[in-house]
């Protein structure tokens, strides 16, 4: 694997979140995503058994339903669903949240009602599969195929696909000779030009880094991460003002003021940077209903937030864990104390993966000194999916071994998900950890927190990998291919488009 001197620099919005480089040094082939709904297809890959549509509503409450939804945000279908049965929205689960602008194909549960009950609702395909005795959760969801089609490819475009495969086989550990089907990159067409048609198809395995894409830690305002390291630090205060101050470029103008107003009541002026920024610096005024007054009320999580704080008559200056900084942060749902922490975690991990690659170090087998887990035995044929509840330490004397296994698909190389419960690894691989760590300002102690912002930590593979199948279609590929849960497409796709995550 080649060194950090030879990698491709990722775009500097991705690297505020983390992900450093490319896997592959190709040329990207630019384009849009979702320039119709049609363009971005997903199906999740289910681990969830039904019973018949007609077994004992007393002992399966759930009616198990399969909708095929165009243009629908997951949450505000299943909020339009309850509405149109005439139940609380509590009793609609679902096992993943699926992208508006797009054609999913998903799972629902819905609690005490029966299938001649389900509504006609637009741009929705619904269909009762059968009933289950409890509630659909994250953990049935195996994973997701994508079919995903890039308009307005460059010229040229599926050369610079091969270019990538080629790339990403040898990244997935791909020893095998010669080319990816489909492609021969001697070939000569009639005309005298090299490389592949557009009529022709491209089929491989393929591996990527498995980055955190952008949407773990916000697209325009990237600040999730950020608020979650400073809980992490013992430091609600600037927390707080993380998410209720702390402006972007790319906000609109009456937020961005906004904003700075809660800064000016902290006592921070200029640019308070990603990681943290000055501390207050006993110049704040403590206006808080200034502050209200200049929030405007889309921003409703900012709002709660400072609300606690004029409600309590706050000093901006009193000390950084104080409880009632804690009890202002703590205004938001407890999902977004969850992501605060989870994005911590994913930035640190987006973190460590890229300083493995810019070291040259191995992501399809281990080096001394590595954790690995093994392969989910439950999971659907052909997906690669990792069970992190299953973790080795490797030494020196098992490196052959167990590179064995990572080759068979049956190991993968992982790197931590910080928590109080973390396993470290060893050698070089555990150097890069605590480093990235350190420079971070945390350790896995400092995980163990009030509430919801507790976190035990686990470990994630480095390596995403996927059979992947493209297709072309006028010169604009379409791309084929199936991911375990919690991984992301954009992974993939930013190999080839080489776009910044905005410009998608």
């Amino acid at each position: 694997m080649a060194d950090g001197d030879s990698l491709r620099e990722a775009h500097p919005t991705e690297r505020a979140v983390g992900i450093e480089y490319y896997a592959s040094r190709a040329d990207g082939i630019g384009g849009r995503l979702r320039e119709s709904p049609e363009d971005f297809r997903v199906r999740e890959l289910e681990a969830f058994d039904a019973e018949p549509l007609d077994a004992d509503p007393g002992s399966y409450p759930d009616l198990v339903v399969r909708a095929t939804l165009r243009d629908w945000d997951t949450n505000d279908f299943a909020r339009r669903l309850s509405d149109a049965l005439g139940v609380s929205r509590e009793r609609v689960s679902w096992a993943g949240t699926k992208d508006k602008r797009a054609v999913t194909t998903q799972l629902f549960t819905v609690r005490g009602v029966d299938a001649d009950d389900l509504p006609e609702i637009r741009g929705a395909e619904i269909a009762a599969l059968g009933r289950a005795g409890r509630s659909l959760s994250f953990g049935d969801l195996a994973g997701n195929a994508f079919e995903i089609r890039v308009a307005d490819a460059v010229d040229g475009a599926p050369e610079r696909v091969a270019e990538a495969v080629r790339d990403l086989r040898a990244f997935a550990g791909d020893a095998g000779e010669g080319d990816a089907d489909g492609v021969d990159a001697n070939e000569t067409d009639a005309d005298g030009s090299s490389g592949p048609s557009v009529d022709e198809s491209i089929e491989a395995t393929v591996g990527v880094p498995n980055y955190f894409g952008q949407q773990r830690f916000g697209s325009r305002r990237p600040v999730t991460h950020v608020v979650g390291l400073a809980i992490a630090r013992n430091d609600p205060r600037e927390a707080v003002r993380l998410y209720a101050g702390n402006p972007a470029e790319a906000e609109p103008e009456d937020t961005r003021a906004a904003r700075d107003r809660v800064d000016a009541a902290f006592g921070v002026s200029g640019d308070s940077g990603l990681l943290g920024g000055p501390a207050a610096d006993g110049t704040g005024d403590g206006d808080w209903a200034a502050c209200l007054d200049a929030i405007p009320g889309k921003l409703r999580f900012e709002r709660s937030m400072v609300h606690r704080l004029a409600d309590r008559g706050v000093d901006p200056n009193s000390p950084p864990d104080d409880e009632d900084w804690w009890h202002a942060l703590e205004a938001v749902p407890s999902n977004l104390q969850r992501l605060f922490v989870n994005a911590a975690q994913s930035f640190l991990f987006n973190r460590i993966v890229s300083e493995r690659l810019r070291r040259g170090l191995p992501f399809d087998r281990p080096v001394a000194g590595d954790v690995v887990c093994f392969a989910d035995g439950d999971a659907p044929e052909g997906l690669y999916a990792p069970d992190a509840d299953r973790l080795q330490r490797v030494d020196a004397d098992r490196v052959d071994v167990v590179s064995r296994h990572c080759e068979r698909g049956r190991a993968f190389v992982t790197a931590p998900l910080v928590g109080t419960e973390t396993t470290l690894g060893d050698g070089e691989p555990g150097e890069i950890e605590r480093e990235v760590l350190a420079d971070a300002g945390v350790e896995p102690g400092n995980f163990s927190l009030p509430g919801e912002f507790d976190s035990n930590g686990t470990r994630r593979a480095v390596l995403l990998r996927t059979d992947l199948d493209v297709t072309f279609e006028g010169g604009d590929p379409r791309f084929a291919f199936a991911l375990p849960s919690g991984s992301y497409a954009t992974a993939l796709l930013r190999e080839f488009t080489k776009r910044g995550p905005l410009d998608l």
